[in-house]
């Protein structure tokens, strides 16, 4: 975000650059807390209405001293991501079968969210869960859609809610309509649970469109797509307004299936989670290395 003044200042003084940094400042945040405020709708918590969660990842998170969020358009994928409930300080990451993850030191926080009883929502799988969470709350079921492994062809949502079932046949998908029709969020639920089933880092590394890090933006995805890949979601970015220096946090499901957590940054000397862009070929996370031109956006 940039902000002009309408009138030329030549040579402020120390207290005139002051202000000019803070004002610069202050109207970032606030458009990173207006942003994340607009993004209201958390589907799979039991009691959303369009309420906004106490606890979010905004809230949590706060960028580094000197540094504010990046503007967010209300509504955008960006600033739901920071409106993503948090659950309370210290939990555990959880597997899908309720049992503790083996590794408790790689999360600064976890996202409230479900994992489901099954070995399913995993790394690629969580990254999808989160961009279809986005998209079903934002009325735009008909984009709803991942590409299968097999065929590189869409699983759509349009296509389930209509009634129709996707079937492996012969490494190609095949659908046939043998249910009902039904747009509801439960039935959305159990797409999500085939998409699991049928995509992965190999089908989504290809679905998405490669992106140089230095215009990195909330959203995007690091990926290796593979047998077995990984993948992590930028789930926000901030930049100093001084300097120019952008860091960014990051999202994670692993395997077996588990909670999507608030990735820690394991070379910051002072605990923080926030991730500087300023990395050399590799992006190094507690249980990953990508290299820097593995970054994608959606198309």
């Amino acid at each position: 975000m940039i902000v002009r003044y309408p009138l030329p200042m030549p040579s402020p003084s120390a207290t005139c650059r002051r202000l000019l940094l803070a004002g610069h400042m202050a109207a970032m945040a606030l458009a990173g807390v207006a942003s994340a405020a607009a993004a209201s709708d958390y589907r799979w918590q039991p009691a959303a209405q369009g309420g906004i969660p106490a606890d979010t990842l905004a809230r949590r998170f706060a960028p580094p001293p000197g540094f504010a969020r990046v503007a967010a358009a209300p509504g955008s994928f960006a600033a739901w991501l920071r409106g993503l409930p948090l659950k309370a300080a210290g939990a555990p990451v959880l597997l899908h079968t309720g049992a503790p993850k083996l590794r408790q030191d790689v999360h600064a926080a976890v996202i409230d969210i479900d994992v489901g009883t099954r070995d399913l929502q995993q790394c690629a799988d969580a990254v999808m869960r989160l961009r279809a969470e986005w998209l079903f709350a934002s009325n735009r079921g008909r984009d709803i859609a991942f590409n299968d492994t097999g065929s590189a062809k869409p699983i759509a949502f349009s296509r389930w809610a209509g009634g129709e079932r996707p079937r492996s046949n012969g490494g190609a998908l095949s659908w046939s309509r043998s249910a009902r029709p039904d747009a509801g969020y439960a039935s959305f639920r159990r797409y999500m649970d085939a998409v699991f089933a049928y995509a992965g880092t190999y089908s989504l590394e290809r679905e998405l469109a490669p992106v140089a890090v230095a215009g990195i933006a909330p959203g995007d995805v690091f990926i290796k797509g593979g047998f077995p890949g990984h993948a992590v979601l930028v789930a926000d970015v901030a930049v100093h307004a001084a300097t120019g220096e952008t860091r960014f946090l990051l999202l994670q499901s692993f395997m077996p299936a588990q909670d999507i957590h608030v990735l820690k940054n394991p070379h910051s000397a002072d605990g923080s989670p926030w991730y500087p862009l300023a990395f050399s070929d590799r992006l190094i996370t507690p249980e990953w290395v990508f290299a820097r031109e593995s970054l994608r956006r959606w198309r």
